[in-house]
Formats: structure tokens, C-alpha cells, sequence
């Protein structure tokens, strides 16, 4: 029996077309099926959005939820198609928005129009069904011959097709001469209802610290409304406290009850706040690290506990927390301080 799988189109380069204005999103979920050929599966569309990714902010990831979570039950796996700028905080985001999915949920897209002759658009898409037919239950991003964990997936390239990776957790599957091909990696298991969440607070900032940076400017944010902050620190995690002391701002903010949240400025591998004096006394000032997520997950998450009404106290457990796969959390590790 053919699987049953969704499609949900929002529009990005995948479904664009040439104006006077330049690119624009025109193209139907029933007209990139329709340039795909024969698939061996049941497909149904729905066209829910026809936007660039860079206009789809949290009402539409609300709404994209929302769409996956009335359909769960009534399909096998869900396709998204979306623009690629902002498809790895759209990603991310789902995988907080609706926890213990229970179906796999697929997001796509490509560099080049699918109407152009040489668009990745057509392989793409193709494995995404693959995907959403064969995966275990999770929100995954599929691009480029690789499937991914949509929390761990990150845009680095502008133009080439090999435009995402999957950073500090290998790819779910790649495409080879056997098909799809999965790796041996412990993924989290879904486990109870799916819970649909939509509830989130995008007050945040995302700051990437450099030699200069004025603290002011954090307190600065604040006063305009800025309810938790993400930054992007040195190295392992590390801030200044000469002069312009990171350290102490970080500190001050905290006890005021905006949660800061390190990460590193590399985009491989893990922050480590107690490696060196200059992690540690952050550390020891109340940031909570970010330890291998990416920004987009950290920011995103930020965002959604922020949004479940938590203080600094609850969202420093939440990011001691593995929602979905998207940090790596060591038995033995001692960055949680009370």
C-alpha cells in the first residue's frame, strides 16, 4: 500500500518565478508535484503560505504547526516546502512547538527555481517524500542528498546546492547507490502524546560578541523590551571582563530575570564554559550554556521557553534539557549551577 504523505507549501525559491521585482514566490504545491513525475506515493497538497523565507516569522510558524498537528493523524509523513533562508529557524522552532511528533515531518527546498532546467528543486523534493515515508518520527530537513535533524541544520553556503549541514550530529540518512541509507546514531524516541505548543515570546536578541563590544548595548535591548539574550561568545564560551566587562553585565542581567544564554561563535562542536577563567566566571554570573546547539536552535528555544511563561530558574533546566535532539547533554557534565 502507497504511503500517505502531505504536502505543505509556503512558497521560497523552490516555488518561484521570474518578475520585474525580481524572484517571487507563484508556483502551487500541485505544480511542483506535477514537474516531479510518476512517485510511488499517495500525495495530497495543501498551499498554506506563498511567501519568501525571510518574511515567515513566528505567526507563520504558529500557523505551520498548527497545519501539522491537524493532519498527524491522517497521514504517514508530512512534506514542508519552504524557502531556504530561514528553513533551519523554522525547523528548529517546530521542534519545539510540537513535542513527541508522531509522524515524520519533512522540510525542503532548493537553491534554484524548480522550473529552471538544472534546479536541485526535483531531487529535493524527492527525497523529502522519501523522508516523510521512512524516517521515525521527528521534524527532519532534507537537502542536497542528506537528511537531516531540522534542529541541528544549518544554512552555510549562498549558491551552491550543498548549501545545509547538519552540525556536531552526523546526517540521519544520505542518498548513495543503495537509496537512503541511515546512520547509526541514538535519536531521541518520541515518547506519549504529540503536544501542540505555539505559545512563544520573540522579545529575544541574538548578539555576536567581538573585541569592543559595549555591555551597555545589552542593557540597552532590555530597555527596549528585550526579554532574554543569546550570545554567541568566543571559542568554548568564553567573555571579557577587562574594561568592558561582559562577564558583569551578564551577571547583572540574570539577576534581573533575563536569562542569558552562551553559545560559540563556531559553528562546530561544543561551548564549554568551565574550560577556561573567562567561561567560567560567566558561569559563575549565571549564563546558561548552549553547550554543541546551533543558534538557530538556541534562539528558538529561547524563544518558546520564554513564551511558557518561565523564569531564569526554569529556562536554565530547559537547557539542560534534549527536546528533540538538538543539544548533547553528558551524563558527567557539571555546567548546570544552582
Amino acid at each position: 500500500m502507497q504511503k500517505k504523505i502531505l504536502l505543505l507549501s509556503t512558497g521560497g525559491t523552490i516555488a518561484s518565478v521570474m518578475s520585474d521585482a525580481g524572484l517571487v514566490p507563484k508556483e502551487s504545491g500541485e505544480q511542483l508535484i506535477n514537474m516531479l513525475g510518476e512517485l510511488p506515493y499517495d500525495i495530497t497538497v495543501e498551499d498554506i503560505l506563498q511567501l519568501d523565507s525571510s518574511n515567515i516569522q513566528p505567526e507563520e510558524w504558529k500557523l505551520i504547526a498548527e497545519k501539522i498537528y491537524e493532519n498527524r493523524n491522517k497521514y504517514d509523513g508530512i512534506v514542508v516546502s519552504h524557502g531556504t533562508d530561514t528553513m533551519s529557524y523554522t525547523a528548529s522552532m517546530l521542534a519545539f512547538m510540537l513535542q513527541n511528533i508522531n509522524i515524520p515531518v519533512v522540510l525542503t527546498g532548493s537553491q534554484v527555481p524548480i522550473n529552471v532546467v538544472l534546479s536541485d528543486a526535483p531531487d529535493n523534493l524527492k527525497l523529502a517524500f522519501a523522508a516523510a515515508a521512512s524516517c521515525h518520527p521527528n521534524i527532519y530537513l532534507a537537502f542536497d542528498q542528506k537528511v537531516m535533524l531540522g534542529c541541528r541544520s544549518v544554512k552555510v553556503r549562498t549558491i551552491n546546492f550543498d548549501a545545509f549541514e547538519s552540525v556536531n550530529v552526523p546526517p540521519v540518512a544520505r542518498v548513495t547507490s543503495d537509496g537512503l541509507v541511515f546512520s547509526e546514531q541514538n535519536l531521541p524516541k518520541n515518547t506519549g502524546e504529540t503536544v501542540l505548543s505555539t505559545e512563544i515570546n520573540p522579545h529575544v536578541s541574538l548578539v555576536k560578541l567581538f573585541p569592543g563590544f559595549d555591555p551597555n548595548l545589552l542593557f540597552a535591548m532590555v530597555d527596549s523590551g528585550c526579554q532574554g539574550i543569546v550570545i554567541e561568545a568566543y571559542g568554548l564560551g568564553g567573555m571579557n571582563y577587562i574594561r568592558r566587562n561582559m562577564v558583569a553585565a551578564v551577571g547583572k542581567l540574570i539577576r534581573k530575570g533575563i536569562p542569558i544564554i552562551a553559545t560559540s561563535q563556531c559553528l562546530y562542536e561544543r561551548s564549554d564554559l568551565t574550560k577556561y577563567e573567562v567561561g567560567r566566571e560567566a558561569l559563575l554570573e549565571g549564563a546558561i550554556s548552549a553547550r554543541d546547539m546551533t543558534s538557530e536552535s538556541a534562539i528558538t528555544k529561547l524563544m518558546w521557553g520564554l513564551g511558557q511563561g518561565w523564569n531564569v530558574h526554569e529556562i536554565s533546566e530547559f537547557f539542560n534539557t534534549d527536546v528533540a535532539g538538538e543539544v548533547t547533554i553528558e551524563k558527567d557534565d557539571n555546567l548546570h549551577v544552582d
